[in-house]
């Protein structure tokens, strides 16, 4: 392999002043030892003396090695910021990813992503050195047609370019690349579009049409090159790139919100959303969690507060958002998938709520039922029609509400006896259109009418029932829309009975009995009670019974 050369041309060929200078690194590689080998790979270091007499410092290498390539780069990157102009040239292999491209040196052993990365020169690190003399800084790149397929994640030749503001980038074959390097490139006042489309060279980044390389030694002052204005932004965005994360990115967008590169860093920053989003979607979809599973997710994220819209073991949007809240008061992202540590810990907070709500239903319930006894005592024990009555009205689904129901009905019957037959046919009458305009009716029709006491309460029950109507089938609607199967009535219903709440027959159908049983447990559980199930009622009743079965 040839050994660095730096050498110098007079620096009046370009028409500049005497303290000026021009740099050039020049790398060619064609013996690859490990890969395969390229043709003219080293054919552009034959235009080292063009550079030379053209007033450019040469750093330049034939086949060179990693250890060489850096070094050589090191070199050019001190030298650099001396220099009016700038040129690099490189011609061989070359592999790129979604986001990078590296030149390979000629001792790479593959062209696989951990060898680009450690062994090859990225041309980001080039880009970065060239950036900062714009409008004077131009980047040939040789790279082979007969590339072969790539390794992993890397794919042969040259990728998209992310060219900085300023900076000329010419591409073709190293045969071609080479042609222009010995040719018109460094020839006085040669347009260098028109030198690259006569070799058939692909240009990009800056290119005006009057961009002169170097200009004709007339010993006059040259006409300046216009270099385009500075970005104010690219510190940021250089940052942003480099540091690679969101509140980088949004950094940038905050102080420059129409910034050269905003669009790039707003999608820049929904692929970083993005990501965890599809990984934690990937990693419940392992779980593979059945439809019973997700229902008792469901009832736990309901038992503890975070509403997910239904228990039915389908994850639309509203057990997602319960998710997300949940995972997000519980110090875990809230991307609104679980993962199995999660599951775990979800289910230990709903079995440990769910415990802690029967312990203040059975509490609840055991003060009721001191003061059901104690009310009791006091007003139906005794057995007359008042205490019974009042003991009712208070407490309809009490621990004594069929016996007084019962002594009611036999005082009824007793009273139907003594009554004269008129009076029981008029009462007949209202107690079969039980109505409020019936009941009433019955009571105008004598003086002193037998059934006084069950008509004046049963206006009062119908008034109750009108009023409270509306709420009822709001509640009839609710239980409805729950779409409760039979065996998970059945299982309601087993529930209930399991508390000694009575709600009769066990067989999925819910009569006067299971309803007063709801209510009975939805007032002990602090629950609105209706007599219908609702989901707060059905996640607390059926806790730790979903899976079961």
């Amino acid at each position: 392999m040839r050994k660095l050369l730096l050498t110098g041309a007079a620096i009046a060929a370009l028409g500049l002043p005497a303290h000026a200078a021009d740099l050039a690194l020049v790398l060619g590689n064609s013996d690859y030892q490990r890969i395969d080998d390229l043709r003219s790979g080293t054919a552009l270091t034959d235009s080292e003396a063009k550079l030379q007499t053209a007033g450019f410092s040469v750093l330049i290498e034939d086949d060179a090695d990693a250890a060489e390539i850096r070094s050589r780069f090191r070199d050019f990157v001190t030298r650099a910021p001396e220099a009016e102009r700038l040129v690099v040239a490189l011609s061989g292999r070359f592999v790129h990813s979604d986001g990078e491209t590296w030149y390979l040196p000629v001792d790479a052993r593959d062209t696989s992503l951990p060898e680009a990365v450690s062994e090859a020169l990225p041309l980001s690190a080039v880009m970065t050195v060239l950036a900062a003399h714009p409008g004077r800084a131009v980047l040939l790149l040789g790279s082979a047609d007969d590339e072969g397929n790539g390794q992993g994640l890397t794919q042969p030749g040259i990728g998209t370019l992310d060219i900085p503001q300023g900076v000329t980038v010419l591409r073709g074959s190293p045969k071609d690349v080479a042609s222009l390097m010995s040719g018109n490139l460094t020839e006085p006042g040669a347009s260098l579009m028109q030198s690259a489309q006569s070799e058939d060279l692909r240009a990009s980044g800056y290119m005006p049409r009057d961009f002169v390389l170097v200009t004709e030694p007339t010993g006059k002052k040259p006409t300046p090159v216009k270099t385009p204005e500075a970005d104010p932004s690219a510190p940021y965005w250089d940052m942003a790139r480099s540091e690679d994360t969101i509140t980088a990115y949004q950094l940038y967008l905050d102080r420059y919100p129409n910034g050269t590169n905003a669009a790039q860093a707003k999608q820049r920053i929904q692929q970083l959303r993005d990501e965890p989003q599809r990984q934690a979607k990937a990693a419940e979809e392992a779980l593979n969690l059945s439809r019973d599973q997700r229902r008792e997710v469901q009832q736990n994220l309901t038992i503890l507060k975070f509403d997910p819209k239904g228990v039915d073991g389908i994850f639309g949007p509203g057990s997602r958002g319960a998710i997300a809240r949940w995972q997000k008061a519980n110090g875990f992202d809230d991307t609104s998938y679980l993962t199995r540590a999660q599951l775990t810990a979800l289910s230990a907070q709903g079995e440990k709520r769910a415990a802690e709500l029967k312990a203040e239903a059975e509490a609840r319930q055991a003060k009721i039922d001191q003061q059901d006894r104690a009310y009791w005592e006091q007003t139906g024990k005794a057995g007359d029609e008042a205490g019974l009555r009042a003991y009712l009205k208070k407490y309809p689904d009490g621990l004594f509400a069929e016996l007084a129901q019962e002594r009611l009905d036999k005082i009824e019957a007793d009273r139907r006896d003594e009554a004269q037959s008129a009076d029981r046919a008029d009462w007949d009458v209202a107690r079969k259109a039980d109505t409020i305009a019936s009941y009433r009716d019955y009571l105008a029709s004598r003086s002193d009418p037998a059934f006084k006491a069950e008509a004046e309460a049963r206006i009062a029950e119908l008034q109750q029932q009108n009023q409270q109507s509306d709420a009822m089938d709001a509640a009839a609607a609710k239980e409805a829309a729950l779409n409760l199967p039979g065996v998970a009535k059945s299982l309601v219903e087993q529930r209930l009975a399991q508390m000694g709440l009575k709600p009769g027959k066990v067989d999925g159908v819910f009569d006067k009995d299971t309803r007063r049983a709801i209510r009975r447990y939805q007032t002990a559980g602090g629950l609105e009670a209706t007599g219908y199930l609702d989901q707060a009622t059905v996640a607390q009743l059926l806790a730790g019974a979903i899976g079961a079965r």
